[in-house]
């Protein structure tokens, strides 16, 4: 029998409603020299405010672990189920990217 070692591992809670995640079409990025800023709006159609449902704040080593991950990802969903099609059409893309904070 193997002794495994549990005083490394990592238990995850996931609340209810933190499980129920939140729908956001559209991220803004900024960052600093210290971090990166990653706001969640949901943007919808005929109405002109959209509100921030979420924000993360991440170090920068984090963001770029962040990008690996989602690259890892996509490329496992894009073999089970496809290539992504991006629209060259959009009038609003559904990500977006800024400088300096």
């Amino acid at each position: 029998m193997e002794n495994v070692n549990n005083e490394n591992q990592l238990q995850i809670e996931l609340k209810e409603d933190i499980a129920q995640g939140i729908y956001s079409n559209l991220a803004i990025i900024t960052h600093s020299s210290s971090e990166f800023v990653l706001d969640f709006i949901r943007v919808v159609p005929g109405v002109p405010k959209a509100g921030v449902q979420s924000r993360l704040i991440i170090a920068p080593e984090h963001a770029k672990r962040l990008l690996r991950a989602l690259e890892e990802n996509i490329s496992k969903y894009e073999r089970s189920f496809g290539h992504i099609r991006m629209p060259d059409d959009d009038i609003f893309p559904p990500m977006s990217v800024h400088g300096e904070a």
